[in-house]
């Protein structure tokens, strides 16, 4: 049986000041875009040279946060569709857990404030590819009224993740009842046609161009 090595202390120390660090700089700049990095190590609780010897410049830190969101997105796109059962459950799912991931806080306060890399664009354009694919499922069983497009699922999110109170929970509790509502609304069924064209690609991805 194969074991998996153990870190060394100094090591394990270092993962573990990354992850505070990160989760420090997704507080930090989801409520202040244009704080210092400073704030992040103070948050953090780490010393300021900790932090920078692990990230050169606040715009490396929004690169890897911004990342980060991107693989946690991914995830949740790649566990919907391994899913062999119902499609719209599965998707429903894909949805609750991306506004449990809260992925889009990122999109909203940070787009556009830093240069992204090519790493970044390409895990959204394969993020972006298992949209489609997904979506597609949802809407070759039937599951989704047809006149939503592929698109309008990113701005929907969005709009969700720009719930914000004082308290942490009730933003939970607050987007997920409007979570329920949204998926409501996009179940097939008698409805008014909605008005103007859906999102396109471009103008989702183009707002991330400093």
């Amino acid at each position: 049986m194969e074991t998996v090595p153990r870190l060394s202390g100094r090591r394990a120390q270092a993962v573990r000041n990354d992850q505070l660090i990160l989760d420090a700089a997704r507080e930090v700049f989801v409520t202040e875009p244009t704080a210092p990095i400073s704030a992040v190590a103070e948050r953090a609780r780490v010393g300021i040279s900790a932090l920078y010897r692990r990230y050169a410049s606040k715009e490396e830190l929004l690169r890897l946060l911004s990342l980060d969101g991107l693989h946690r997105y991914i995830a949740a796109a790649d566990a919907a569709l391994a899913d062999q059962g119902d499609p719209w459950a599965a998707f429903a799912e894909f949805m609750r857990r991306v506004v449990e991931e809260d992925t889009h806080s990122l999109t909203l306060r940070l787009a556009g404030t830093f240069t992204p890399t090519e790493e970044l664009y390409r895990e959204a354009n394969r993020a972006q590819e298992l949209n489609v694919r997904l979506f597609d499922r949802t809407r070759a069983a039937g599951a989704i009224r047809p006149d939503v497009e592929v698109n309008d699922i990113a701005l929907i999110l969005e709009q969700l993740a720009a719930i914000r109170v004082h308290d942490q929970h009730r933003t939970h509790q607050l987007r997920h009842r409007y979570l329920a509502l949204l998926l409501d609304g996009l179940r097939p069924g008698p409805a008014e046609p909605l008005p103007g064209p859906p999102p396109t690609w471009t103008e989702i991805s183009e707002r991330w161009s400093a």
